[in-house]
């Protein structure tokens, strides 16, 4: 999801949320309300390891996870915004249990007038509401069976409970499910699906459109949580076998390999995509001039264009008459290829935007792949749409107007989130940041490296984002994103673990540590399902630190950073013998401290203080190593800390 949506400066945070930058004061004491025992207790985590998870952070060596692979077969009618077909779910169990009844989200039920997710979307200024004020709409389910018999089921908002007549073994027992379904699509479907008009023609940006199982774990069992909006998504991983027919005018791109590329282009276009799997450089497949010429597309009524996508928890797609669509070849760490491609209409085309969507999408991709894992999919396709932001396996749509470094930004973020939840396959539904948060982390180091810099822009004085990260009127970042009023949504699952993970690199562990365990973690947990203590514990482990102190600080409470300089003076008062410096910590937090002190001479001496100083101690005592009087003494001379109340953080000599 695009984290632009939820662009944040501290006043407007402040001012939504509905308190003053002086109230924010109010709650900033000078006596310290640090509690060591507190800040650092050993007890954490609140499970052993066991045989499915291991205390080392790795997937135990009894894991397993269950699989479902899809054959849908699905037609588009641009007249009435109709979506029909019939889906084919192959169901495998391989968890130690019995399974009698199988759950499955529906999640076009959501636009139903009915649903519990209408019924809780603010009526201004949310994201995930306005389908359209008299827009009813969500699923036809027929024809459900199982194994080829007639089956009971039940549907409950978006929710689908299949009860199997035979209950399905554990350890490999195996079901094939089959529906109908149909539904319309709604203009604006919670900023993920929808419909945008353009000169030359609707664009359907498809998603969330067919019946798909929940996951089965280790955890909860059956994740049956209804889809309100707010929270993503959660799936198992399998294989996908596409066919969709569309006008013939159209063109139907997937996330997914094209298997019939010769039935659907033209002869001129097909050369032309065969030349983009091999060029560095953008090739126009489609251009704008031919997206108003009849002759640009076979001259038949209908086409059905056929995918395969292998091991993905998702599938989506896009269809429209107006697209314009170029290309180029993908260059991986393995040798391999892959091919980006762009779709758009004419108002995106120009003027430093679209027209450079597949640069952007490629340099993305080929960053990533190096720096984590390598892309597993055989396209990355970007679709300009009246969604925002939003990522799918090998398909992403991304607003319409989107331009320069915001076009950037979000094609930037939406493929970093290949990695994160395609690749690494978290609950979304319960934790956002464990994909928002990792990727807005990496996306900071993704925009740095694109094109010498070309839209990165440093972060300057940290401690101008303390206020609105750490105010006390935020959730934890540990809490559900159903459960976090919609406008801190953008600071708690994006900017706050982002903000705390780059934090965790640069200051705490030092990037060449980080960023191995970082790998680890990805390797790990690569199609898997891992939970934030999956999480915590790899890069304990990896790291060989103890870290109980950031997670609880950062993660599961909404603690604040106040350290401050209470004291200096000389050895035996004499400043040629060095000088003493006391430190406090006054807020619940505890981070390293930082320390630079100026001598009448101008020396700079700078002194770095390891977290464990205030392990046992609320204040501290240290020497610096200095010959002549101090002018200044500073806590966090770059300022890269979050602090709270910068103020109490300098000593001037009087």
């Amino acid at each position: 999801m695009n984290k632009s949506i939820f662009k944040i400066t501290l006043g407007l945070l402040l001012a939504q949320i509905g308190i003053s930058e002086g109230t924010f004061a109010q709650t900033q004491k000078s006596e310290s309300v640090y509690d060591y025992k507190e800040a650092f207790s050993p007890i954490f985590y609140k499970n052993n390891g066991n045989v499915y998870r291991s205390a080392s952070g790795k997937p135990g060596h009894q894991y397993w996870q269950n699989a479902a692979s899809y054959d849908i077969k699905v037609s588009l009618d641009d007249k009435t915004h109709e979506v029909k077909g019939t889906v084919k779910i192959h169901y495998t169990n391989n968890s130690p249990d019995e399974l009698g009844f199988i759950w499955l989200q529906l999640e076009q039920n959501m636009f139903s007038q009915e649903s519990i997710g209408q019924a809780v979307v603010p009526l201004t200024n949310s994201r995930y509401g306005d389908a359209g004020s008299d827009f009813d709409g969500g699923y036809t389910i027929s024809n459900v069976t199982g194994s080829g018999k007639d089956v009971k089921y039940s549907i409950n908002d978006t929710r689908m409970r299949i009860d199997l007549p035979t209950p399905l073994a554990a350890k490999g027992g195996k079901v094939e499910l089959s529906m109908d379904f149909s539904y319309i699509v709604p203009q604006y479907g919670a900023d993920r699906t929808g419909i945008l008009p353009t000169e030359n023609g609707d664009i359907y940006a498809i998603a969330q459109w067919y019946p798909k199982v929940s996951v089965y774990d280790d955890i909860m069992g059956w994740n049956a949580t209804p889809y309100t909006g707010p929270g993503e998504f959660y799936m198992e991983y399998g294989d996908f076998n596409v066919e969709v027919t569309a006008p013939a005018n159209h063109i139907v791109v997937l996330g997914g390999e094209l298997l019939n590329p010769e039935e659907v282009w033209t002869k001129e276009q097909l050369d032309r995509y065969n030349k983009a799997k091999s060029s560095d450089k953008t090739v126009i497949i489609r251009s704008q001039d031919e997206v108003t010429n009849k002759n640009s597309r076979p001259n038949k009524s209908t086409l059905t264009w056929k995918y395969r996508l292998e091991n993905a928890r998702d599938v989506a797609w896009a269809s429209s008459k107006a697209f314009i669509v170029d290309g180029a070849q993908i260059n991986l760490v393995s040798g391999k290829k892959a091919l980006a491609l762009s779709a758009y209409p004419k108002e995106s085309n120009g003027g430093n935007a679209w027209e450079r969507s597949t640069e952007y999408t490629k340099a993305s991709i080929e960053y990533y792949s190096k720096k984590w894992m390598d892309y597993p999919y055989p396209v990355a396709i970007n679709v300009a749409s009246n969604v925002g932001g939003m990522e799918y396996p090998a398909i992403v749509f991304c607003g319409s107007r989107a331009k320069a470094g915001s076009l950037w930004g979000v094609t930037d973020h939406e493929f970093g989130h290949i990695w994160f939840p395609m690749i690494v396959g978290s609950n979304e539904r319960l934790y956002a940041w464990m994909d928002e948060g990792f990727n807005t982390f990496i996306n900071d180091l993704s925009t740095e490296a694109f094109n010498n810099g070309e839209y990165f822009r440093r972060m300057g004085d940290r401690n101008a984002m303390a206020k609105a990260l750490m105010h006390p009127a935020l959730e934890p970042i540990l809490t559900t994103p159903q459960g976090m009023k919609e406008r801190n949504i953008g600071l708690l699952a994006y900017y706050k673990p982002g903000f705390a993970l780059r934090l965790l690199r640069d200051e705490v562990l030092g990037p060449e540590r980080f960023d191995a365990a970082f790998r680890k973690y990805i390797d790990y947990w690569a199609y898997k399902h891992p939970t934030p203590d999956d999480f915590f514990r790899t890069i304990e482990n990896e790291t060989g630190e103890s870290l109980n102190w950031f997670w609880r600080g950062w993660f599961l409470n909404n603690w604040s950073l106040d350290q401050a300089i209470t004291d200096v003076s000389y050895t035996e008062l004499d400043p040629t013998k060095g000088s003493v410096i006391t430190i406090a910590n006054l807020q619940k937090m505890a981070m390293p401290v930082v320390i630079e002190a100026t001598t009448a001479s101008g020396k700079k001496v700078r002194k770095k203080l390891p977290v464990e100083v205030w392990e046992r101690n609320a204040t501290w005592k240290f020497a610096l190593n200095t010959t002549e009087k101090l002018t200044s003494v500073k806590i966090d001379p770059d300022n890269v800390y979050p602090d709270i109340n910068p103020d109490n953080n300098v000593w001037t000599s009087k």
